[in-house]
């Protein structure tokens, strides 16, 4: 079955480009020319992924994706964008977008970012442990459901964003392994964030905020000087 991609952006021609080199690939595409229009569609059913304008009328972009997180509606996106603001482009990945394309852009590489948004979603959810492939992940109190982009401690779920979730299920895939910065930015984020470690320390933050009981002493996310982070369970005895 094809994977359907939603697309939605205010300007009529780009949105033609885009459903016409996607639907080229063997993608379904839908439209939408406006945030509260998207907002509206994906009431009914939810695509596989979005491709999101950040300048909207009626409802823009990092709107629809604040709206989608407080949903907790687990969305792969593709942000556009005139804009070159940094603030944007953090604030977008912050709230859960993927990836990050700025205006005018070349077709083709849209279309690859879109494949290796589906690839590294497909790896994530492949890599790990043999025996824990396709089920829950039961480390210290924290319970982890990839399929369902859930967790718990201790019986009480945890409000993650996308790619918060998926950060901390690559690091569990790898347990005991030290990641670097660039490795995790890599698997996580794509090619075009590495050098910005500055994305993989705040979402880390994030991340020992809301599952670390003492974020100042994490027992599961540790930091390894000059290299990068290290994911491990509670010591035992």
């Amino acid at each position: 079955m094809a994977r359907k991609i939603l697309v939605v952006d205010d300007e009529a021609s780009i949105v033609k480009l885009v459903q016409f080199n996607l639907e080229k690939e063997g993608f379904q595409v839908d439209v939408a020319y406006d945030g509260q229009m998207a907002l509206d569609m994906m009431k009914n059913e939810f695509p596989d992924l979005l491709v999101l304008d950040l300048m909207l009328p009626k409802v823009d972009g990092l709107e629809v994706c604040r709206r989608l997180r407080q949903e907790k509606k687990h969305i792969p996106i593709l942000m556009l964008t005139a804009k070159t603001d940094e603030f944007d482009k953090v604030l977008g990945l912050e709230l859960g977008a993927d990836d990050y394309m700025t205006k005018p852009f070349s077709p083709r590489e849209l279309t690859a970012r879109v494949k290796a948004i589906f690839r590294r979603i497909d790896a994530l959810k492949g890599t790990g442990h043999e025996e824990e492939k396709d089920a829950l992940m039961r480390i210290g109190e924290l319970v982890i459901d990839p399929e369902g982009y859930v967790i718990t401690r201790n019986g009480e779920e945890i409000d993650l964003t996308p790619k918060e979730f998926e950060l901390l299920l690559y690091m569990a895939n790898h347990r005991g392994k030290v990641l670097s910065r660039d490795q995790l930015l890599n698997a996580v984020w794509n090619y075009d964030y590495i050098g910005d470690s500055r994305i993989v320390d705040v979402h880390v933050s994030h991340l020992r905020d809301k599952i670390e009981t003492d974020s100042r002493n994490p027992i599961y996310i540790k930091t390894v000087r000059g290299i990068g982070y290290k994911f491990e369970g509670p010591k035992r005895g």
